[in-house]
């Protein structure tokens, strides 16, 4: 039986035994989907192909350890890793706004939060300042499904149809988790008394 005829799972085990053509195969198999969904995000060609042999040094690392245990879902595992990759390196190179936007139902671009009344004053400006700091913190305070999708709409500019193939996920459920995203900040500024009014 030729080797290409094997499923991801068989060709997985075949690889953690010392079979290394069946990893060729699994690359071979799922590259363009692989890199489409890295391109997506980052939309720069060298950066994807960083991100993408960076992804399978981590998952030649895995195998190569015994920690797989994704059994039969070989792609959403890679895909995964990819992603979270991408995070790590948007983090590193601090790409984030000052202020995060996002789509409401009619498909219009609005801030989450009304933006703080223009002064010169110098306080003020610094006030400001430590404002967004505390909403970077309280996004990374979110369950990871709800950062992730807040990440990846307010951040890197993806549409919620974007962010459901990349998350492998409906949109519904997309659009879902930034509404619960966006209780939960509500809440969380609430709580801690920040100064500011959602729209």
């Amino acid at each position: 039986m030729s080797i290409q005829l094997l499923n991801d799972n068989e060709l997985v085990q075949l690889y953690i035994g010392g079979n290394e053509d069946s990893l060729a195969v699994l690359v071979q198999r799922h590259k363009r989907k692989i890199f489409s969904s890295i391109i997506m995000v980052v939309k720069d060609h060298q950066l994807a192909e960083d991100v993408f042999q960076d992804t399978f040094f981590k998952v030649i690392h895995t195998l190569k350890r015994g920690q797989y245990s994704e059994e039969g879902k070989f792609l959403p595992w890679v895909i995964r890793i990819a992603r979270n990759l991408i995070i790590d390196h948007f983090r590193r190179v601090k790409k984030m706004p000052p202020m995060p936007v996002y789509v409401n139902d009619e498909g219009e671009e609005v801030s989450v939060f009304s933006k703080l009344a223009a002064d010169n004053d110098i306080q003020r400006r610094e006030e400001d300042s430590k404002f967004r700091k505390s909403i970077r913190h309280l996004i990374s305070e979110l369950p990871n499904d709800q950062r992730e999708v807040v990440l990846m709409r307010m951040y890197y500019d993806m549409s919620f149809k974007e962010i459901a193939e990349f998350t492998n996920v409906s949109i519904n459920t997309a659009l879902g988790r930034m509404r619960y995203a966006l209780f939960n900040l509500k809440k969380m500024i609430e709580e801690r008394k920040l100064e500011v009014v959602l729209r």
